[in-house]
């Protein structure tokens, strides 16, 4: 049977296989300087029959797809995906979708179409969220999904058989908030030297949450007044000034120096940080050789147990690790304010 022009062609191969019939789509036809007529292909696929293969191109022609989808990775159909569906919902639910995708590093460079459910179910299971914070997280697989195959990117939908049930009345791979202690604190100035622990003295001196540290751009630290600028957090009293401590100011200084990256902290390669990265290529491995047991968050809590030790005014704690509180989330600092910030700041 002759296929129509243009319809795209099906051939068996030659040798002993599986799936022996090819199906052939043209792509384009360019001709050259001397009059041939020079055609492009990709393949539709391989299958078993002919009948197989003759459906399958007939399909195709009826509701044809980008052929190249099957090397969509999970970060580029997330980035299709919010560019349709963000304008239509708040910027609240804006900022939930995007704080679920970061907790998906491990996935960002799989295809699509390679990921199983137990890539999903690896995310879920160590993330270390709560039971609401993972219903936003399975909510932004389904919605992903959704859009996936719709464009013909993936053949299943992985995101329905995801378990956080059985999280409900649990938080996953939960670790207990304990502030360094000050043998703990103590052992961390030891080893001051190596650049990557004094990212643990910037976080202990300044009550910071790991993410804003990690996201801080240079351009938004301000090492003349000592402080810098939170410009993007989960909640308004996050947007604040943080001073900069006497102790770690010579830390603040090396790491603006260090490279051309425009995040104040950055990889050996001199890439900016991913919390998982961070987490498993630098902070365990140093919490091992320094024989300690901490998260990167018990150096939040143990900044505001310090202030608080040090005797420093509960409103200013808040302000300083940007909790919510009255007043707290003014955005307009005088240099007054700032100068009480570094004094309580340097109790510590």
């Amino acid at each position: 049977m002759k296929l129509p022009n243009g319809f795209g062609s099906v051939y068996k191969l030659h040798g002993n296989r599986r799936k022996p019939w090819a199906v052939r789509i043209t792509t384009s036809r360019v001709q050259d300087s001397e009059g041939f007529t020079h055609w492009k292909y990709k393949y539709l696929g391989y299958y078993k029959t002919k009948e197989e293969a003759l459906v399958a191109l007939t399909n195709y022609n009826q509701n044809p797809y980008d052929l190249d989808a099957n090397k969509t990775t999970f970060t580029e159909v997330y980035e299709k995906w919010s560019i349709e569906h963000f304008p239509k919902i708040s910027e609240s639910n804006q900022k939930g979708y995007s704080a679920s995708y970061k907790s998906c590093s491990s996935l960002y460079d799989m295809k699509m179409n390679e990921i199983r459910k137990s890539h999903l179910q690896n995310v879920v299971d160590t993330c270390g969220k709560n039971y609401p914070t993972l219903r936003k997280l399975k909510v932004l697989f389904n919605s992903m999904y959704k859009f996936a195959l719709e464009n013909d990117i993936v053949g299943k939908d992985y995101s329905q058989f995801v378990d956080i049930v059985q999280y409900k009345d649990k938080n996953p791979n939960t670790i207990s908030r304990s502030p360094f202690s000050v043998e703990d604190i103590e052992k961390v100035w030891t080893y001051k030297n190596n650049e990557y622990c004094s990212v643990v003295l910037m976080l202990l001196y300044s009550g910071c949450r790991v993410s804003e540290l990690l996201d801080l751009k240079k351009e938004n630290v301000n090492l003349e007044e000592r402080c810098f600028d939170i410009i993007a957090s989960k909640t308004k009293a996050g947007i604040r000034k943080v001073p900069i401590s006497q102790k770690t100011f010579s830390f603040f200084e090396y790491w603006m120096h260090k490279n051309s990256c425009e995040y104040l902290l950055s990889t050996k390669e001199g890439e900016h940080f991913l919390y998982r990265n961070f987490y498993d290529s630098y902070w365990k491995p140093l919490m091992k050789e320094m024989d300690i047991t901490h998260n990167p968050h018990d150096t939040r809590h143990t900044c505001i147990s310090n202030l608080t030790l040090a005797g420093v005014d509960d409103k200013i704690i808040k302000k300083i690790v940007g909790h919510a509180g009255k007043s707290v989330t003014e955005k307009v600092y005088t240099h007054f304010e700032i100068q009480i910030l570094l004094d309580a700041i340097d109790k510590i």
